[in-house]
């Protein structure tokens, strides 16, 4: 009879944990089923695994959660602004006003014209701020329970002077976590054994870099994922990383070859903040 009992209660576990997780997954899952999401953003999911990678960075509805950096189409935003809208809170951390530059302010634009179109999605994301090379801080006053950025370290370490600008950044993403919050970083992968200089133009980065740079303004890796590798990706091509899909910059020279390379080999890292 005990034996019987204590298999029942470990059977209601099971079924509680287990509903708990399918909630979760079906409200990532509707986000990402979303309609309003464009046919070109969708199209990428193959590549950029979304589900998976919010996952891996347990990224749940009730959170407040920054995004460095959207960019022009807001691909990850499609996603968060509808997962977070009813719970949680989107800070979308675009350019900062002191960066002003003919890209910038274009990608600014488009942005914030695309978000306006579906006010019923966007509504309640909130812009703010974030420039390395200043001394504001992300989120002053508060902090947040995630941080995510995708395919910007790079873009720190190339235009910024390379690894004292990739620890500012750091820096400013440490200060605006809580602490036991999860940063999330994916970014092109450079080999480790290529030469440190590619990382100066190339749009690839080594993942020592990165995680050298993180755990210098406090944080602890807490894991890497392969979920957004890619080993046909050799990393050494003329027009760097923005010679594969979806740039494609020689057109279509040799297209065929890098169509079927597909995306860029990508390192997925899950750092924590020290309770």
């Amino acid at each position: 009879m005990l034996l019987q009992r204590k298999f029942l209660i470990s059977l209601c576990a099971i079924v509680l944990i287990g509903s708990s997780n399918l909630g979760h997954t079906d409200a990532l899952q509707d986000a990402i089923n979303s309609p309003h999401r464009s046919d070109e953003n969708r199209a990428r999911d193959t590549w950029r695994h979304p589900s998976e990678t919010l996952r891996y960075f347990e990224v749940e509805e009730h959170m407040s959660v920054i995004e460095i950096w959207p960019g022009r189409g807001g691909w990850y935003t499609e996603i968060l602004a509808p997962y977070l809208r009813d719970r949680g809170t989107l800070y979308l951390a675009d350019f900062s006003d002191d960066m002003a530059s003919g890209y910038v302010d274009a990608s600014r634009k488009a942005l914030r014209e695309k978000l306006a179109k579906s006010p019923e999605v966007y509504d309640k994301a909130i812009f703010i701020g974030f420039n390395p090379g200043n001394d504001e801080a992300l989120l002053e006053g508060k902090q947040v329970d995630r941080i995510l950025t995708f395919r910007n370290a790079h873009n720190w370490y190339m235009y910024g002077g390379g690894e004292k600008n990739l620890e500012a950044a750091f820096a400013k993403l440490f200060a605006a976590l809580k602490p036991g919050g999860i940063l999330g970083v994916v970014d092109h992968r450079l080999p480790e054994k290529a030469d440190d200089s590619a990382q100066e133009n190339s749009g690839y980065i080594k993942q020592s870099t990165v995680i050298a740079a993180a755990e210098k303004a406090g944080f602890e890796l807490a894991g890497s994922s392969e979920i957004n590798a890619n080993p046909k990706d050799t990393a050494d091509y003329p027009e760097g990383v923005w010679t594969l899909p979806p740039s494609l910059r020689l057109k279509d020279q040799d297209r065929e070859r890098y169509m079927a390379i597909g995306e860029s080999d990508r390192m997925t890292l899950k750092f924590v903040k020290p309770e």
